[in-house]
Protein backbone atom coordinates (compact mmCIF):
# COMPACT_ATOMS: atom_id res chain seq x y z
CA UNK A 1 0.00 0.00 0.00
CA UNK A 2 1.06 3.46 -0.75
CA UNK A 3 -0.55 6.68 0.49
CA UNK A 4 -0.69 10.34 -0.60
CA UNK A 5 -1.24 13.32 1.53
CA UNK A 6 -3.72 16.44 0.13
CA UNK A 7 -4.26 19.01 2.31
CA UNK A 8 -7.90 20.67 1.88
CA UNK A 9 -9.92 23.70 3.89
CA UNK A 10 -8.68 26.84 5.12
CA UNK A 11 -8.08 24.70 8.21
CA UNK A 12 -5.24 22.65 6.27
CA UNK A 13 -6.56 19.23 7.00
CA UNK A 14 -4.39 16.32 6.17
CA UNK A 15 -6.63 14.47 3.91
CA UNK A 16 -5.27 11.05 2.89
CA UNK A 17 -5.32 9.12 -0.38
CA UNK A 18 -4.80 4.78 0.41
CA UNK A 19 -4.35 2.91 -2.88
CA UNK A 20 -3.76 -0.41 -2.75
CA UNK A 21 -0.74 -1.37 -5.29
CA UNK A 22 -2.28 -4.44 -6.57
CA UNK A 23 -5.62 -3.36 -7.36
CA UNK A 24 -5.21 0.39 -8.26
CA UNK A 25 -8.23 0.86 -5.53
CA UNK A 26 -8.15 3.89 -3.41
CA UNK A 27 -10.04 5.72 -0.26
CA UNK A 28 -10.32 8.96 0.77
CA UNK A 29 -9.58 9.38 4.62
CA UNK A 30 -11.20 12.16 6.11
CA UNK A 31 -12.31 14.48 2.95
CA UNK A 32 -12.94 17.65 4.89
CA UNK A 33 -13.46 19.55 0.98
CA UNK A 34 -12.31 20.72 -1.96
CA UNK A 35 -13.99 17.57 -3.71
CA UNK A 36 -12.46 18.92 -7.17
CA UNK A 37 -8.73 18.88 -5.68
CA UNK A 38 -9.70 15.20 -4.38
CA UNK A 39 -10.65 14.02 -7.44
CA UNK A 40 -7.64 15.52 -9.66
CA UNK A 41 -5.36 13.84 -6.95
CA UNK A 42 -7.26 10.29 -7.56
CA UNK A 43 -6.81 11.23 -11.43
CA UNK A 44 -2.96 11.93 -11.17
CA UNK A 45 -2.76 8.49 -9.29
CA UNK A 46 -4.29 6.82 -11.98
CA UNK A 47 -6.72 5.15 -8.94
CA UNK A 48 -10.49 3.85 -8.58
CA UNK A 49 -12.06 5.12 -5.78
CA UNK A 50 -13.50 2.45 -3.19
CA UNK A 51 -14.60 4.16 -0.30
CA UNK A 52 -14.74 6.79 2.14
CA UNK A 53 -12.64 6.55 5.78
CA UNK A 54 -13.66 9.31 8.24
CA UNK A 55 -11.80 9.26 11.93
CA UNK A 56 -14.26 11.42 13.23
CA UNK A 57 -17.30 13.96 12.69
CA UNK A 58 -15.98 17.53 12.81
CA UNK A 59 -16.43 19.39 9.46
CA UNK A 60 -13.36 19.78 8.50
CA UNK A 61 -12.83 15.88 8.51
CA UNK A 62 -16.30 14.70 7.09
CA UNK A 63 -17.72 17.89 5.31
CA UNK A 64 -17.04 16.47 2.04
CA UNK A 65 -18.13 13.30 2.61
CA UNK A 66 -21.48 12.86 1.01
CA UNK A 67 -20.90 14.93 -2.04
CA UNK A 68 -17.79 12.01 -2.82
CA UNK A 69 -20.36 9.58 -1.54
CA UNK A 70 -23.10 11.04 -4.34
CA UNK A 71 -20.15 11.71 -7.51
CA UNK A 72 -18.44 8.38 -6.94
CA UNK A 73 -20.80 6.29 -5.66
CA UNK A 74 -18.74 4.88 -2.97
CA UNK A 75 -19.75 4.39 0.61
CA UNK A 76 -18.68 5.73 3.83
CA UNK A 77 -17.44 4.25 6.60
CA UNK A 78 -16.63 5.22 10.21
CA UNK A 79 -16.45 6.84 12.45
CA UNK A 80 -17.51 5.29 15.82
CA UNK A 81 -21.26 6.05 16.33
CA UNK A 82 -20.61 7.95 19.19
CA UNK A 83 -19.66 10.84 16.61
CA UNK A 84 -23.57 10.89 14.99
CA UNK A 85 -24.60 14.14 16.92
CA UNK A 86 -21.30 15.73 15.18
CA UNK A 87 -22.58 14.02 11.92
CA UNK A 88 -25.55 15.41 11.76
CA UNK A 89 -25.19 18.87 13.43
CA UNK A 90 -23.13 19.27 10.32
CA UNK A 91 -24.99 21.92 8.30
CA UNK A 92 -24.96 23.95 11.67
CA UNK A 93 -21.56 23.67 12.25
CA UNK A 94 -20.60 24.31 8.71
CA UNK A 95 -22.62 27.98 9.08
CA UNK A 96 -20.57 28.62 12.18
CA UNK A 97 -17.65 28.23 10.56
CA UNK A 98 -18.06 29.67 7.11
CA UNK A 99 -18.24 26.49 5.55
CA UNK A 100 -19.31 26.15 1.90
CA UNK A 101 -22.54 24.19 3.13
CA UNK A 102 -22.86 20.36 4.00
CA UNK A 103 -25.80 17.85 5.14
CA UNK A 104 -26.01 16.03 7.36
CA UNK A 105 -25.16 12.23 6.48
CA UNK A 106 -24.66 8.83 8.09
CA UNK A 107 -22.18 6.61 7.28
CA UNK A 108 -22.88 3.20 5.79
CA UNK A 109 -20.90 1.62 8.01
CA UNK A 110 -20.32 2.58 11.58
CA UNK A 111 -17.08 1.57 13.08
CA UNK A 112 -16.22 -0.28 16.15
CA UNK A 113 -12.59 -1.12 17.98
CA UNK A 114 -11.46 -3.84 16.90
CA UNK A 115 -12.94 -3.92 13.34
CA UNK A 116 -11.05 -4.07 10.38
CA UNK A 117 -11.60 -1.83 6.93
CA UNK A 118 -10.96 -2.85 3.49
CA UNK A 119 -8.67 -0.74 0.59
CA UNK A 120 -8.53 -3.14 -2.12
CA UNK A 121 -6.73 -6.22 -1.10
CA UNK A 122 -5.42 -4.07 2.03
CA UNK A 123 -6.74 -4.37 5.20
CA UNK A 124 -6.32 -1.38 8.15
CA UNK A 125 -7.25 -2.18 11.83
CA UNK A 126 -9.80 0.23 13.63
CA UNK A 127 -8.87 1.73 16.87
CA UNK A 128 -11.34 3.29 18.65
CA UNK A 129 -9.61 6.49 20.39
CA UNK A 130 -11.76 8.61 22.48
CA UNK A 131 -11.63 11.87 23.73
CA UNK A 132 -10.80 14.67 21.33
CA UNK A 133 -14.35 13.21 20.14
CA UNK A 134 -16.30 10.41 21.48
CA UNK A 135 -16.39 8.32 18.04
CA UNK A 136 -13.11 9.33 17.49
CA UNK A 137 -11.54 6.16 15.48
CA UNK A 138 -7.49 5.42 14.22
CA UNK A 139 -7.04 3.36 11.14
CA UNK A 140 -3.73 0.89 11.48
CA UNK A 141 -1.97 -0.39 8.74
CA UNK A 142 0.02 -3.21 10.69
CA UNK A 143 2.62 -4.06 7.74
CA UNK A 144 3.08 -0.99 6.63
CA UNK A 145 3.56 0.48 9.93
CA UNK A 146 1.33 3.42 9.13
CA UNK A 147 -1.57 4.96 11.55
CA UNK A 148 -3.87 7.80 10.43
CA UNK A 149 -4.87 9.37 13.71
CA UNK A 150 -7.13 12.36 12.32
CA UNK A 151 -6.77 14.95 15.43
CA UNK A 152 -5.68 12.38 18.33
CA UNK A 153 -1.99 12.88 18.17
CA UNK A 154 0.00 15.57 16.39
CA UNK A 155 3.38 16.46 15.81
CA UNK A 156 4.68 18.09 19.18
CA UNK A 157 0.87 18.17 20.03
CA UNK A 158 -2.84 16.28 21.02
CA UNK A 159 -5.99 17.15 19.94
CA UNK A 160 -8.49 19.47 21.95
CA UNK A 161 -10.62 18.22 24.02
CA UNK A 162 -13.05 21.75 24.74
CA UNK A 163 -15.62 20.74 22.33
CA UNK A 164 -18.80 19.36 23.19
CA UNK A 165 -18.33 16.09 24.72
CA UNK A 166 -14.27 15.90 24.26
CA UNK A 167 -12.32 14.45 27.41
CA UNK A 168 -9.12 14.84 28.04
CA UNK A 169 -8.68 11.88 30.52
CA UNK A 170 -9.57 10.08 27.68
CA UNK A 171 -7.46 11.65 24.84
CA UNK A 172 -4.23 10.66 27.04
CA UNK A 173 -5.43 7.32 28.02
CA UNK A 174 -6.07 6.63 24.01
CA UNK A 175 -3.16 7.91 23.46
CA UNK A 176 -1.26 5.75 25.81
CA UNK A 177 -3.17 2.63 26.39
CA UNK A 178 -3.98 2.51 22.56
CA UNK A 179 -1.46 4.11 20.37
CA UNK A 180 2.19 3.37 22.33
CA UNK A 181 1.41 -0.07 21.88
CA UNK A 182 1.42 -0.57 18.47
CA UNK A 183 5.34 -0.08 18.65
CA UNK A 184 7.45 3.00 18.67
CA UNK A 185 8.30 2.80 14.61
CA UNK A 186 4.91 3.06 13.39
CA UNK A 187 4.77 6.50 11.47
CA UNK A 188 1.20 8.33 11.79
CA UNK A 189 -0.71 10.74 9.39
CA UNK A 190 -1.86 13.15 12.21
CA UNK A 191 -5.53 15.28 11.20
CA UNK A 192 -3.19 18.56 10.53
CA UNK A 193 0.23 19.41 9.81
CA UNK A 194 3.51 17.42 9.48
CA UNK A 195 4.17 13.23 9.76
CA UNK A 196 6.35 12.04 13.22
CA UNK A 197 6.54 8.68 14.52
CA UNK A 198 5.10 7.04 18.09
CA UNK A 199 8.82 6.83 19.26
CA UNK A 200 9.38 10.36 18.75
CA UNK A 201 6.38 11.58 20.89
CA UNK A 202 6.92 9.64 23.25
CA UNK A 203 10.11 10.68 23.67
CA UNK A 204 9.36 14.77 23.07
CA UNK A 205 5.86 15.48 22.87
CA UNK A 206 4.99 18.01 25.83
CA UNK A 207 2.09 16.12 26.31
CA UNK A 208 2.45 12.68 26.38
CA UNK A 209 6.01 12.33 26.79
CA UNK A 210 6.67 9.04 28.71
CA UNK A 211 8.41 11.39 31.30
CA UNK A 212 5.68 13.31 31.91
CA UNK A 213 4.24 9.70 33.18
CA UNK A 214 7.00 8.13 35.41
Amino acid sequence: MKFAIVPVTPFQQNCSILVCEATRRAALVDPGGEVDRLADALQQLDVTLEKVLLTHGHLDHCAASEEVRQRFGVPIEGPHRDDQFWLERLPEACAQMGFPPAVAFAPDRWLDDGDQVTVGSEMLEVIHCPGHTPGHVVFFHRALRLALVGDVLFKGSIGRTDFPRGNHDDLIRSIREKLWPLGDDVAFVPGHGPMSTFGDERRSNPFVADQRFG
